[in-house]
């Protein structure tokens, strides 16, 4: 098959690289193909924050027609400072020279620009925060003041999380696009392009895989498109990812086909094959896989393969092989611990289920196959994939990307890893589930569990009612308490302006946010306004959802992203600033008594009533949750603690013995007779994962009600709600 290179264009994440062609990559390469990667993205930005990088950025500002902004000749006055302290802050972020910390948090080393001058005071000098922390947070300062310098004057479409956003979002018509990829080549695209022509001339590809999963991927896409075209015009180009998943479904424009060969849709394993034997002379066009090309002057789509989707078991293990993880930069633009691990160190990346397992929610593109097509993958293979990355990356951080990791995924993931004793620290997307009892989450944090994430949306139960999200406020407020009991930290995705929403709703919703953060619930969040989507239930039938749509009309290129009206809705523009800086403040954990009108600044607050929901609206919740030993439950026991020891007591009256439980940070000590110790030694021996299980034998609790040797099941029932049982379930002793 001919030589394929996949490139992420800029610009996802600094800290880690994009998945999409670590994915690909290993499932090519599984098949016999050959393929090569790169993320051209993080190589430019180190292009730029170089000495000889910025050398170009502070001339080329020179030459610039007109007046320096005040700001830019600030940051031009000390170009000496920055060149002598780029190379040297770029290496710190990289962790090659954790030694600069003191000399960054000294002050006096970093040339401080307005990103300094505005910083929060807060965040900038938490007493809680580590050297090392603080160090790096002002050097992510230092890296947005160059950022912001870039943008405000040589590349405006420059940014540290993406590029040329402007251009990919809303582009309902090619003409915006077009005009953009017209205009010279900017400071940045041209360092961009130089970084793509040392892969393109080490790799000689016959085919080049773009990926484009957000709107601010989609204009670098095109211009590394367009310098192949006018330099390499036989290599073939074919772009995918999650931008072309939901923007580009009924693409009719064939300029887009000047820049590009082929645009697939959905996972990309089936039409990259397709494809590869297609230019390989052994399929024909029509049966290419999900494939848009153009043909006698206009757009066609090809879907006549008659192969299966690629299932979890054969997709292959990801390779980060040609990313240089040791070059990305963890960057920390807040000293919260959960909002800071997007962006903090490298994260491999795997799920655990295809799709979401609910698809029923209103807002979401459930009919689109990276949600509608749900399989899990065997927790088996699942470890065996950690294993491999970890020897190839040396790297035990893991990423769970799913739309929302099954409960019983998850399970069977936790018991997997503690049975093969393999040591990791994961996080990953979730539904707020009732299936995730504490027990449940102090298993998953046994197994390395330390976040998850999860959409609470609005907050509003007859709101979650509406777009059909299966969960109440209340349901979630008691399973953010499971992973707080378990250490493991939460992280809530909220909506504002949903399909009828009130002032008053939206007020309740952020009193219940704001008792939720003061609890330790959740511990960050982030807010959004609601959109309607071309692909979601909202869209395809706005009136049952009571909204009318205005627009955009479709030009041939993007849909996603609708204008609606909703005659009984209240989201002036205001409201969403009050809500972040809320969720900002929450997050540094101030201001978590205050009356939640407070945060809106604009004169319109005065028509907001206070909140109707109880201040102590929390602990009620709480208080309600049940999560005992029901013997009805079909629950099986899990022991997470380390050997027991029994000793005969020799000192005390009676015949009883002394049973010591041990943890990793402490022993319990149990008094109970022989007998007692001697099964509950039993059981613990039986619940202990170890390495030929693979997650079956683990003893239920029915059966084990039901054979108690000491009684049957009335004594047993006596027996769990005893100190000394509740002890052991404390310590170690799980029910999942």
């Amino acid at each position: 098959m001919p030589p394929l290179l996949l490139v992420i264009p800029p610009l996802t994440q600094l800290n880690t690289p994009y998945p999409s062609t670590a994915y690909l990559t290993g499932f090519l390469r599984s098949q016999g193909c050959s393929a090569a990667q790169a993320d051209v993205g993080i190589e430019m930005v180190l292009a730029l924050f170089s000495r000889a990088g910025l050398t170009r950025l502070f001339d080329r500002i020179r030459t610039l027609p007109g007046e320096i902004p005040g700001e830019a000749r600030q940051m031009l006055a000390l170009e000496r400072a920055y060149l002598d302290s780029i190379e040297p802050v770029v290496g710190f972020l990289q962790g090659r020279d954790p030694a600069l910390a003191p000399r960054i948090c000294r002050g006096g080393f970093l040339p401080q620009g307005p990103r300094f001058a505005a910083r929060h005071a807060r965040t900038a000098a938490s007493p809680a925060a580590s050297t090392a922390d603080q160090a790096r947070h002002r050097a992510t300062l230092y890296l947005e003041d160059l950022a912001d310098l870039v943008r405000e004057t040589v590349a405006p479409q420059f940014a540290l999380s993406r590029y040329a956003e402007q251009v990919g979002m809303s582009a309902t018509s090619f003409d915006p696009v077009a005009k953009a990829l017209a205009a010279p080549p900017s400071l940045t695209d041209e360092l961009l392009l130089e970084v793509l022509w040392l892969h393109v001339e080490a790799a000689d590809p016959a085919v080049v895989g773009l990926t484009v999963p957000f709107p601010g991927n989609l204009y670098g896409a095109l211009r590394i498109a367009q310098a192949l075209k006018a330099r390499r015009p036989t290599v073939k180009i074919v772009l995918g990812g999650g931008y072309a998943n939901t923007e580009l479904r009924r693409l009719q424009d064939p300029r887009v086909f000047d820049y590009l060969d082929y645009v697939t849709l959905d996972d990309g394993e089936r039409p990259l094959l397709c494809l590869l034997e297609y230019l390989d002379g052994k399929r024909e066009d029509a049966a290419l896989c999900r494939t848009f090309l153009r043909s006698e002057g206009r757009v066609v789509w090809r879907n006549g393969s008659h192969e299966p989707e690629i299932g979890m078991a054969e997709l292959g293990t990801p390779t980060y092989t040609g990313l240089p993880l040791d070059r990305y930069l963890s960057i920390l633009d807040t000293l919260n611990p959960m909002h800071r691990l997007w962006s903090d160190g490298h994260w491999n990346k795997l799920t655990v289920a295809h799709g979401c397992y609910w698809k029923q929610c209103t807002f979401c593109d459930v009919g689109l196959d990276y949600i509608g097509r749900y399989e899990a993958a065997p927790s088996e293979l699942l470890v065996d994939r950690i294993d491999t990355l970890i020897t190839e990356t040396g790297r035990r951080g893991f990423h769970f990307v799913d739309e929302a990791a099954p409960p019983s995924g998850l399970k069977g993931l936790a018991l997997c890893l503690l049975e093969r004793g393999v040591a990791i620290s994961w996080w990953g997307n979730i539904r707020f589930e009732t299936a995730f009892t504490t027990d449940l989450c102090r298993l998953l944090a046994a197994s390395g569990c330390i976040a998850v994430s999860a959409g609470l949306e609005a907050a509003s139960d007859r709101l979650l009612e509406a777009m059909k999200k299966g969960i109440t406020v209340a349901q979630a407020a008691r399973v953010a308490a499971a992973f707080r009991e378990a250490g493991i930290l939460v992280h809530a995705y909220l909506m504002y302006g949903c399909p009828g929403e009130t002032m008053a709703e939206t007020v309740d919703g952020l009193e219940r946010v704001r008792q939720l953060f003061k609890a330790g619930l959740i511990q960050s969040a982030f807010w959004h306004r609601f959109t309607a989507t071309a692909h979601s239930p909202i869209g395809l039938d706005p009136t049952s959802h009571g909204i009318r749509l205005a627009g955009p009309s479709f030009g041939g290129f993007a849909e996603n992203d609708l204008i609606h009206e909703d005659p009984k809705g209240q989201a002036p523009d205001w409201l969403g600033g009050g809500l972040r800086t809320a969720l900002f403040n929450y997050m540094e954990g101030v201001g978590l008594a205050a009356d939640v009108r407070s945060w809106f600044g604009h004169p319109g607050k005065r028509g907001l009533k206070r909140s109707g929901v109880a201040r102590d609206w929390v602990a009620r919740v709480l208080a309600e949750a049940t999560d005992g030993d029901d013997p009805t439950m079909e629950r099986r026991f899990v022991w997470i603690g380390g050997t027991t020891v029994i000793e005969p007591n020799t000192r005390g009256p009676g015949k009883t013995c002394r049973m010591i439980l041990p943890s990793r940070t402490d022993d319990v000590e149990l008094r109970l007779s022989p007998d007692q110790a001697d099964w509950l030694a039993d059981l613990i021996r039986v619940a202990t994962p170890r390495k030929d299980r693979c997650g079956e034998g683990y003893p239920s609790l029915k059966e084990v009600r039901a054979t108690y040797p000491l009684g049957g099941p009335r004594k047993f029932d006596l027996l769990i709600r005893s100190a000394a049982w509740k002890r052991a379930r404390r310590v170690g002793l799980l029910l999942v």
